[in-house]
């Protein structure tokens, strides 16, 4: 095939021994390995072969578009062109203005259309058109404007918003930042006290072994063995925690937590003041469910508790610390309750030897400023008696 109407390519001993090299092996991108397979093959120099495009197109694998655009880049900006071929900057790729790309964006943060779960790039790029937004654009440009801009529609976060103008909620905040405001002291300790749970998994292959610069793997298939409850009290400013791990979530299983902080962790305070949720299994009645109601009355009267607002357990530290538990040992998976044990009483040594502590700064009287919306509103009343 003649080769006079395009553009030809001629290696140099050392480029050819470059591409030479690059396609024998090693780490190099998949685009650059077929470009040095396209120069190679189409070189007239010494020695080259001088392949037309269709049988350079059949023998990489590729189309002749593709060889056909790797001899210009060769021709116009040279051998590195040629092979690693840069890629564009956004403002070469821009086709939608400011305007255009606010209307996308909103598109792809809005719902749906019926019968869908989410947008595609190509029904964005449809609607577009449709509402006459644009006269014509491509999935591409889609893409790129959305990655720029990173809306991410499909994601939810979950979060308790507080009331606004609430009473309840505000006397529930104050009561926990003056217990937060005391003293440390061994006779007054203030513990928080939270629960979460973990799913015990086991795998059902063994995972293959790791190899450097290679992603961990696992089998997407898995066996449950059930669910595990962790049980945090937590002292801030000592910096001190105990997690019990459980089988079950209930009002014995917490009614016997109770006792322990009481008897075996502080067994020489005079009160120990407990911040906790507001969950139903977290009510001083469950100590007269599980005991005696002589012991019941004994532990209740060494014990303070002091509940979050709804709306706003992230008043009690303790469920920060849990947090840092299932990021530091718990985010994988642990097959039976001894390897969640094991794992769990590794965490809390290591933490309680490091003595790592909350330093809680936010006061009453930061909480009437920043949170003024949280206050109800007080309405100046005319009592009607006139001044003598």
């Amino acid at each position: 095939m003649a080769l006079k109407d395009k553009r030809l390519v001629r290696l140099t001993d050392a480029q050819r021994a470059q591409l030479e090299k690059m396609t024998a092996g090693g780490r190099h991108a998949a685009a650059a390995l077929v470009h040095a397979r396209i120069l190679l093959k189409a070189d007239v120099g010494p020695g080259g072969p001088g392949w037309g495009d269709a049988a350079i197109a059949e023998a990489v694998e590729c189309s002749e578009g593709t060889v056909a655009r790797v001899r210009k880049r060769f021709a116009e900006g040279g051998f590195e062109a040629a092979v690693h071929r840069r890629k564009p900057t956004g403002r070469q790729y821009r086709k939608l203005d400011g305007a255009q790309e606010a209307r996308l964006v909103a598109l792809a943060c809005s719902a749906p259309p019926d019968g869908k779960a989410r947008w595609t790039l190509k029904m964005l790029a449809d609607r577009l058109v449709e509402v006459e937004a644009v006269d014509a654009v491509s999935d591409e440009t889609v893409r790129r404007v959305l990655k720029k801009t990173r809306p991410k529609p499909w994601l939810k976060q979950q979060w308790v918003i507080p009331p606004k103008a609430d009473a309840e909620f505000v006397r529930a905040m104050e009561g926990v930042l003056e217990v937060y405001a005391r003293p440390h002291g061994p006779r007054r300790p203030v513990v928080c006290v939270d629960e979460g749970g973990k799913r015990l998994i086991g795998e059902a292959r063994p995972p293959p072994p790791t190899r450097p610069g290679s992603t961990a793997k696992e089998d997407y298939e898995y066996v449950r063995h059930g669910m595990a409850d962790l049980f945090m009290a937590f002292e801030p400013l000592a910096g001190r925690r105990r997690v019990e791990v459980t089988e079950r979530k209930t009002k014995a299983d917490f009614a016997r937590l109770l006792k322990r902080v009481a008897d075996e962790w502080h067994p020489e305070a005079e009160r120990v003041a407990l911040v906790m949720d507001n969950l139903s299994t977290h009510r001083p009645a469950v100590l007269y469910e599980a005991f005696e109601p002589a012991e019941a009355r004994r532990i209740l009267g060494r014990l303070e508790f002091v509940y979050t607002p709804k709306h706003g357990s992230w008043l009690n530290v303790a469920e920060c610390e849990l947090s840092v538990l299932a990021r530091q040992r718990l985010d994988r998976r642990i097959p039976d309750m001894g390897a969640l044990r094991r794992e769990v009483a590794a965490w809390e040594a290591d933490r309680n030897a490091a003595a790592v502590k909350v330093d809680w700064q936010f006061t009453t009287a930061d909480a009437r400023v920043k949170l003024k919306r949280l206050y109800p509103a007080l309405e100046t009343v005319n009592s009607g008696v006139a001044d003598h």
